[in-house]
């Protein structure tokens, strides 16, 4: 009862993501059922922080990391929050609670090189699908996207005249993103394909063979299958292209504000990771570079 009225919530005053809201129904419902593991008498109205804290060293003892630890965490606190705001219990237990110390890990990017590999690729003649595969790698590593914001792309939001986008990020938060004179010319091309492809009506601007807005999942396999393909990377996603328009975005010279405000960061200090990683870059150029890097 609790957990439907919370992700209503979520969904109606937060203007959360399918994607996120399934991730926090998950989070609460794995605590609701360690709850019933410890104490079955025990429900979610009955928790206090040392029982949050039980919780943490459950996980810790699962192997889980420091990064998923902190994410549940922030999805209880706002579960708790909730309950807080809507009278069922009168603090908040999980405020008390710290998130585990973890290693912080930079970003994986793909450098210029390996990037241009990537988008630079013959397309079949009559192949709608290369064609729309391939200008959705162009608007990722041309916008910074997330995932979530270019499946939810609709024509309507492409600014053709104006060479920018509109899109609705984390935390229902629109932000305008400018594109390129090149990507515009891809979108173009695209475009014209499109009209004979997509069903009356359809309002999203990537759509599949069959018409229809192109899957969470369909795009996840095919950037994954490109990256794998034409990469060395361990890991292989489409946020791998967001985190390569970010390093690249700062390399050229753009300031961290201008950065924050395109990915549509809430928080200066997650866009900074970035500094930190082209920083990483000009420490092992430099190491490859100096003749006496070695003896340091």
């Amino acid at each position: 009862m609790f957990i439907d009225s919370f992700i209503r919530y979520l969904k109606g005053e937060r203007g959360y993501s399918s994607h996120t809201l399934r991730a926090y129904r998950n989070d609460v419902t794995a605590f609701e059922e360690f709850l019933s593991s410890v104490d079955e008498s025990c429900g979610l109205q009955d928790v206090d922080a040392d029982i949050v804290r039980m919780w943490v060293s459950s996980l810790m003892d699962s192997g889980a990391a420091a990064s998923s630890m902190a994410r549940k965490l922030s999805c209880l606190r706002t579960f708790y929050s909730y309950l807080c705001s809507v009278g069922v219990v009168s603090s908040n237990p999980v405020i008390m609670v710290s998130n585990p110390k973890g290693k912080k890990r930079l970003p994986t990017f793909l450098k210029e090189d390996d990037m241009d590999r990537i988008l630079d690729f013959d397309l079949p003649e009559d192949d709608f699908c290369s064609l729309c595969n391939k200008t959705i790698l162009h608007c990722f590593y041309g916008t910074g996207l997330r995932l979530a914001e270019l499946i939810g792309l609709n024509v309507s939001d492409v600014d053709m005249g104006l060479l920018h986008l509109k899109v609705v990020g984390k935390g229902n938060r629109e932000r305008i993103i400018p594109f390129t004179k090149e990507l515009h010319d891809i979108f173009d091309v695209y475009l014209k394909e499109r009209a004979g492809v997509a069903l009356p009506g359809e309002e999203a601007f990537f759509v599949s063979q069959r018409g229809t807005r192109v899957s969470r999942s369909s795009v996840y396999r095919m950037v994954r299958s490109k990256l794998l393909d034409l990469s060395t990377l361990a890991k292989c996603s489409p946020h791998v292209l967001r985190h390569t328009y970010a390093t690249a975005m700062l390399n050229n010279g753009a300031e961290l504000m201008v950065v924050k405000e395109l990915l549509g960061h809430k928080r200066l200090a997650t866009t900074e990771v970035y500094t930190h990683m082209t920083f990483e870059e000009l420490k092992r150029y430099y190491k490859k570079a100096h003749p006496r890097a070695g003896n340091n």
